[in-house]
């Protein structure tokens, strides 16, 4: 990577090193986008390459058991790699709750986001950082994020999670009240974390675990009818690890941007996950890559609607039968964008590959068996790439 010019580096030291974020830089009220932020032309997103009247998939899921719901899923998931569902099942007001709690959070000033800045946070389950690699990157992507880590393990530490992601609920009246005003019941101490996680949510309403709760379920389903367009006949527990046994939750945050042509919120690329359920604000800024040319397609918002995309480690375990395509985020020239993704992960020491069902036709693996920690590794070590990363795991 090039040296970057001395007043990129400024700009690198308050927002990476000082934990500003671009939010913080936004906030000191520029009118231009910094060189840190500015794409080659090659890389922007120009109009041309936008189709205008197409879209992705918009799958009704209020009866999982109809055989064309099933159908429409795993062509979508083949076909585009992405597919919006509604009549999922996961409330609005939990959907709403949640974004709220994003804008709440990157509402707070410099000291109290600070505080949960990547080496501040009093827990690695839950760490604020910037762009996505800046010590691997030429060029910063436009945004902030909040990541939580929310396996049943990381549920241990929600109390020293953000108090602001927090309210307290009158069991009786539902009544939102300052939580700081009460403390943790003894029997929050309880080493299971099964009863811990019950305990707290007769206590708190944690927007974040609220979300991923209720859209367990549906992330359950979907696998389900995905495995089994694969001829996988039942998800068991040593599977399931494989699969959605780690889920990251991050709250995004892209602020306003004087001129968002010149940048990325996110540059293209594909997740490693399973697979992504993102929860949109009704901003836009969502580019998923088109199936001809150098083209691509705006995900629109729909209210209440989940936008679901295939990761990298389910078109390795389907041997290129599902499709994990890369997508890219433009910010807004005059609103701040919010958006929930959870990345259903497997476990850290699960290997996956293509799987049996799979090849026992006959059919050569295209991919070698991996374990998912290394892979994880591997694509937190440079910059957001398109769909290199899969290399890693290609024979």
């Amino acid at each position: 990577m090039a040296p970057r010019n001395p007043n990129s580096e400024k700009i690198l030291d308050f927002v990476v090193n000082k934990g500003n974020g671009i939010k913080g830089l936004v906030d000191t009220g520029i009118e231009t986008v910094p060189d840190l932020y500015i794409l080659p032309i090659e890389e922007r997103l120009l109009p041309n390459n936008i189709l205008p009247y197409d879209s992705i998939p918009v799958i009704d899921v209020s009866n999982w058991d109809d055989p064309k719901v099933k159908e429409s899923i795993c062509d979508a998931a083949g076909k585009w790699g992405f597919f919006q569902i509604i009549n999922h099942g996961v409330p609005l007001h939990v959907l709403d709750a949640v974004k709220e709690a994003a804008y709440r959070f990157f509402g707070l000033p410099y000291e109290e986001r600070n505080k949960y800045w990547a080496g501040n946070s009093p827990t690695d389950t839950v760490t604020l950082k910037t762009s996505f690699v800046p010590q691997a990157e030429a060029v910063l992507e436009w945004k902030d994020y909040l990541s939580f880590r929310c396996s049943p393990r990381d549920l241990e530490s929600f109390p020293l999670w953000p108090p602001v992601c927090r309210r307290f609920a009158d069991v009786m009246g539902d009544t939102t009240v300052d939580y700081r005003k009460y403390r943790l019941k003894k029997n929050l101490e309880l080493q299971n974390s099964t009863h811990i996680y019950n305990c707290l949510m007769t206590v708190y309403r944690d927007e974040v675990v609220e979300y991923m709760e209720s859209a367990k379920s549906v992330i359950r389903k979907l696998l389900e009818v995905l495995l089994e367009g694969l001829k996988v006949k039942q998800i068991d527990k040593a599977r399931e690890y494989t699969l959605m046994a780690s889920p990251i939750v991050n709250l995004m945050y892209y602020p306003h941007c004087p001129n968002p042509d010149f940048t990325a919120g996110v540059r293209p690329h594909s997740d490693i996950s399973t697979l992504t359920v993102l929860l949109q604000d009704d901003n836009g800024g969502l580019y998923v890559r088109a199936t001809e040319n150098d083209s691509w397609i705006h995900v629109l918002p729909i209210n209440g609607a989940l936008v679901i995309n295939i990761g990298d480690i389910l078109q390795i375990m389907s041997n290129d039968r599902y499709k994990s395509i890369e997508h890219r985020v433009v910010a807004n020239r005059s609103k701040d964008r919010v958006s929930v993704p959870i990345f259903v992960n497997p476990g850290p020491d699960a290997v996956f590959g293509p799987l049996p069902e799979v090849l026992e036709s006959g059919e050569q693996p295209l991919y070698k068996e991996v374990v998912f920690s290394d892979y994880f590794k591997y694509f937190f070590s440079k910059k957001h790439d398109g769909k290199r990363s899969m290399d890693f795991a290609r024979i």
